[in-house]
């Protein structure tokens, strides 16, 4: 059997300094390994535990990092073991094959989204939206706009109302961390992870993930599991399994989730028969 295991990075996997989350007396915090560098500077960790973990599951199923973040960002990611022989970018913009990009999937997907309002359009709305809380407006291989916010400066219903207006264009909006992403409606992990369960030939898909990015791709997995913080939590989103806590060591929980049921896929007790695996998408 072969299981694909589909995790978001930021704050389901990877964490920065800021979103570890961690307490206690310093001695007795658990070790963490550097898995990307910004600028020559660590920014991105996983706790050792997790690491060891995360090496193991990429042995045992095909691991795919699933992320907003851009080719070129994700490429400054290393975590533990093979280098995953998939991955989706651009919240399924772009599907990268031992690290190259599939132009006939960005190309599928730039057709799908041709209908929504142009990037340059509601790039302009954004910009023009801004105030002292917006610390930059951009686009992300010209698929989808994102923003920088100082959360605790955000207008009351500046996201809502930015909502509103992107969805009569066939566009939506997630707020994750610092950070306000519009994307078009068709531009969904989802349907990068069929695909790559298609190709794969898989028998199981296994989600993780903390935003409503991730939304319909947990629901499209035969089993998921989110960490205990994110949009997803703070909206009380069901049907997955959640961690005991937030921050890095969420994501030492969900990895170790994982691996159990890559190891051990029909023999869960508390999830179930698996379904089967749907055929090849239109």
């Amino acid at each position: 059997m072969t299981v694909v295991a589909c995790v978001d990075l930021d704050r389901t996997l990877i964490y920065s300094a800021g979103a570890l989350a961690l307490t206690g007396p310093d001695a007795e915090l658990p070790r963490l390994l550097c898995v990307e560098l910004y600028q020559a500077r660590p920014l991105s960790f996983v706790t050792s535990a997790a690491a060891t973990s995360l090496e193991l599951l990429a042995r045992t199923a095909v691991l795919v990092p699933t992320t907003t973040r851009t080719p070129e960002q994700y490429a400054r990611v290393r975590l533990p073991g093979p280098p995953p022989s998939h991955a989706i970018c651009a919240n399924g913009g772009f599907l990268l094959v031992d690290g190259e990009e599939d132009t006939s999937w960005s190309a599928s997907v730039r057709k799908k989204t041709a209908g929504c309002a142009p990037v340059v359009e509601v790039l302009d709305h954004v910009q023009a939206r801004s105030g002292d809380f917006t610390l930059s407006v951009r686009t992300a291989s010209d698929m989808f706009v994102y923003t920088v916010v100082e959360r605790d400066r955000l207008p009351d219903g500046w996201v809502e109302e930015l909502a509103a207006w992107c969805a009569a264009r066939g566009w939506k909006v997630s707020l994750q961390g610092r950070k306000v992403y519009c994307l078009p409606v068709p531009l969904t992990k989802s349907a990068a992870a069929a695909e790559i369960a298609h190709r794969t030939g898989a028998s199981h898909l296994l989600a993780a993930g903390d935003s409503l990015l991730d939304a319909e791709l947990i629901e499209a997995a035969d089993a998921a599991i989110r960490p205990a913080h994110g949009e997803l939590h703070e909206r009380s989103h069901t049907g997955t399994a959640v961690t005991a806590g937030p921050g890095v060591l969420a994501g030492e929980e969900i990895v170790s989730w994982l691996l159990a049921r890559a190891l051990a896929p029909s023999f869960i007790p508390e999830t179930g028969a698996w379904r089967v695996r749907p055929g090849p998408p239109a």
